[in-house]
């Protein structure tokens, strides 16, 4: 039902307004089904994670991997880390939108003079914090939400230091109320993200239906050809190209750059119609079958 992004300096205090977001929300309704998604999940060490920019791309693909695969209209996602890039909070927007849920942000508001005296103590008290270095190299790099942002908003905010992180502080109750609230004809204030073609999964682009589609117009296309050499440039009838498939006829002599020409129109016939119809085929068989039919209509012997 909703993507909700946390974000905010590192210890700043997100994995415990994760938790209490969690508990308000199954607290309010308990069938509702919560999940958080946090570096932790994975046995990830923070400081090993964060040490390189490749390591840290890895954990943000791995992070997004995970959301991709669990929003859906019945589940609540918290993405507790530090999500600091405004590029990576619009990929995970374009997630939420392409899922048509609702999303949000959650920032925690804290000074960096604060977030540096919590890793200290965090350091002193079980040794889970983040090296100086470390530390000051995410503290430089963080790029505060702005509510202004499509990607940023509904931005609800929580000040750990002022008010402390429990299930009612403000910000946490703003936003299981936001999140909870019924959404009918009258409803202003909860936006349903609505996706769009750029957002959906062009099923058609996808590797496995491209791939599929391409090798089997080919192998049609191959087969016709070698018949062809061997009639002698005659018409082909009853051509099989396997016992499950419609015959192939075709009336006359068709060149190999006609037979690419046609190949490539069907390609994107297929195409343009699964936006608005039925997918395009995920087996070989499927999509041969297809082919096939198409060319006999195109050049067939009728």
């Amino acid at each position: 039902m909703a993507l909700v992004v946390i974000c905010g300096q590192p210890c700043s205090g997100k994995s415990k307004a994760a938790l209490c977001l969690s508990e308000a929300l199954k607290e309010t309704d308990s069938k509702l089904n919560v999940r958080i998604i946090d570096e932790t999940s994975f046995h990830l060490d923070r400081n090993k994670t964060y040490a390189e920019m490749t390591s840290e791309k890895n954990l943000r693909g791995v992070l997004r991997s995970e959301v991709d695969r669990s929003l859906s209209k019945d589940n609540i996602i918290i993405v507790d880390s530090l999500n600091s890039i405004k590029g990576y909070r619009y990929e995970l927007w374009c997630l939420a939108r392409a899922a048509g849920i609702r999303h949000c942000v959650l920032y925690c508001d804290v000074e960096e003079t604060n977030c540096r005296i919590w890793n200290k103590e965090r350091r002193d008290k079980d040794g889970i914090s983040y090296d100086d270095v470390i530390f000051e190299d995410l503290v430089r790099r963080f790029e505060r939400p702005d509510s202004r942002n499509r990607w940023d908003s509904p931005l609800f905010e929580l000040w750990p230091f002022k008010d402390g992180i429990d299930k009612s502080s403000p910000g946490i109750v703003d936003l299981v109320s936001y999140l909870t609230k019924k959404v009918n004809s009258k409803t202003r204030d909860v936006k349903i993200l609505q996706p769009t073609i750029a957002t959906q999964s062009a099923r058609f682009s996808e590797a496995n239906s491209l791939y599929e589609m391409d090798r089997a117009t080919q192998e049609v296309t191959s087969a016709i050809v070698e018949a062809q050499s061997l009639a002698m440039g005659g018409p082909i009838t009853g051509l099989s190209v396997s016992p499950d498939l419609p015959t192939i006829n075709i009336s006359r002599s068709v060149g190999l750059p006609e037979l690419r020409r046609l190949r490539k129109t069907f390609i994107k016939l297929t195409g343009q119609s699964s936006l608005s119809g039925p997918p395009p085929p995920s087996d070989a068989e499927s999509a041969k079958r297809m082919f096939i039919d198409y060319l006999n209509r195109e050049i067939g012997s009728g």
